[in-house]
């Protein structure tokens, strides 16, 4: 029973938009207002089939810019241990000349 109240409810409340839209359209101006909106509708739908062709072009910008953090990690830190082994290799190398007073 209470899904056939349900159904009354939906019911007269699309009728009651149906109906609604009629008076719209009757009215001066109002076959614009319709027209306008339906435009609108159209241009979403068009508006959300492009945003949804987005999704697949981000999941490969962000598995690239993965791959380029791995790639360039190393890199880094090699050219750090170079720098470091040939400023330590130079102080062991120099000898240290203290002045005594």
């Amino acid at each position: 029973m209470a899904q056939r109240k349900q159904k009354d409810v939906i019911t007269r409340l699309a009728e009651s938009g149906e109906e609604a839209l009629q008076r719209i359209a009757e009215l001066p101006g109002g076959s614009r207002v319709v027209d306008a909106a339906n435009t609108l509708r159209e241009r979403v739908d068009d508006l959300t089939k492009r945003i949804r062709s987005l999704d697949p072009l981000e999941k490969r910008v962000s598995e690239l810019e993965r791959r380029l953090d791995e790639l360039s990690k190393p890199a880094r830190s090699t050219a750090r241990k170079t720098t470091r082994a040939r400023s330590t290799a130079r102080r062991a190398a120099s000898p240290r000349t203290r002045k005594t007073s």
